[in-house]
């Protein structure tokens, strides 16, 4: 229980009706250790149920066991190595010498931190009176579009549901939509890379294709790829097109799908959907295979809106040049990531969050404030 985070240690006292420290500890019987207060231990007492008090929290990094002849003292961050060594041997089998051994040696050393706006409240804002229509855009094998229409839904939006087959057959056209997202998933089950497939069906279908280009090419539009979503749009290179040489999303420098619970800074950028998210660190999920941003060109070159917080593995899950985790067009308005946002929105659905604030939503959700109020305001 104390591998969980920094600083925490616990103070075990043994009494003598426990009998000896070793079979007690390691007694294989039916049992559950629980950290709770007096008022509910004496609930459970009077219910009937035996309790012990083992001991106390503390903030020492230390599990110190006491009995009346002996005193044991563990370093927590020691045997969290030990610990780990298990994990370690098999991600050797699961990502190569090299990564595994960079994974060991640095989960660790790449602590979350967070930095929230000044301004933000933490409060959920009444729905607005005014519905600007906004789609979420999906193919087979497609996930996290609910979340995400949820998330775009409290900003204000009315969401509408897209699929691929929609605009391929012409019964969409996104020609009232104001603010169309790619959400994540594994399209066509990432049979030929992650989102070809999908980027294959716009290139290859004229119905499809002249919705997309229309939708980017007019200037009150603002689009936003997560996950697959910021493979297809880069795949079509639709946010740099002046660009005759496009980056490229590859496979993790792990060589398999990662999931982790990770840090990310947002910088300076023309990015629309950021402003008030500009200089903040936040927590945020990554999952993907091929999350690899490689640029042709050096950094200057391109609106990088927000990087890893850790270069390191795995903080940096995937090696992306210049630890990229968000890009953005040259004009701001159309923006991808890697990390999905919609699935970080709610202060439970962070693997970490600061234990002093009492959040009903989470910074993220600026993101799509910030674009209600951009359409608005034009």
């Amino acid at each position: 229980m104390c591998f969980a985070g920094e600083q925490i240690g616990l103070d075990v006292k043994l009494s003598k009706s426990m009998g000896d420290a070793d079979p007690f500890l390691l007694s294989e019987q039916v049992g559950l250790l629980i950290q709770t207060n007096a008022a509910t231990a004496k609930r459970l007492k009077n219910k009937g149920i035996g309790i012990h008090k083992l001991g106390t929290i503390t903030r020492s990094n230390k599990l110190v066991i006491r009995t009346d002849e002996r005193k044991y003292e563990f370093d927590v961050p020691n045997y969290r190595k030990h610990w780990f060594k298990s994990a370690y041997l098999l991600d050797k089998k699961q990502s190569g010498a090299n990564k595994a051994k960079e994974r060991f040696d640095n989960f660790d050393k790449t602590p979350l931190a967070y930095h929230f706006p000044a301004d933000f409240e933490g409060k959920l804002k009444a729905l607005p009176n005014k519905k600007i229509k906004a789609a979420v855009l999906r193919e087979k094998g497609s996930n996290s579009e609910r979340e995400m229409a949820y998330m775009m839904h409290l900003a204000g939006f009315d969401v509408k549901d897209i699929h691929m087959t929609d605009l391929t057959s012409g019964r969409e056209d996104l020609q009232d939509i104001q603010l169309l997202v790619a959400v994540g998933g594994f399209s066509n089950s990432d049979v030929l890379g992650s989102a070809k497939g999908w980027a294959g069906t716009i290139k290859y279908n004229e119905k499809a294709q002249q919705a997309i280009q229309q939708f980017f090419e007019r200037p009150d539009t603002l689009s936003l790829g997560v996950c697959n979503g910021c493979q297809l749009f880069v795949e079509l290179g639709l946010l740099l097109p002046s660009h005759t040489e496009q980056p490229r999303m590859e496979h993790n420098d792990s060589g398999k799908f990662e999931c982790v619970f990770t840090d990310v800074v947002i910088q300076d950028s023309p990015a629309i959907m950021l402003q008030r998210l500009q200089g903040s660190r936040l927590g945020i999920w990554a999952a993907h295979g091929e999350g690899k941003f490689v640029f042709p060109k050096k950094e200057k070159n391109y609106a990088i809106a927000g990087k890893y917080a850790h270069s390191a593995y795995p903080a940096n899950p995937n090696g992306s040049d210049f630890d990229t985790a968000i890009l953005s067009s040259e004009d701001g308005r159309h923006l991808v990531m890697m990390p999905h946002l919609e699935r970080s929105i709610f202060p439970w659905n962070w693997g970490h969050y600061p234990e002093h604030r009492a959040d009903e939503v989470s910074p993220w959700i600026y993101a799509f404030e910030d674009a209600y109020n951009w359409i608005t305001s034009r």
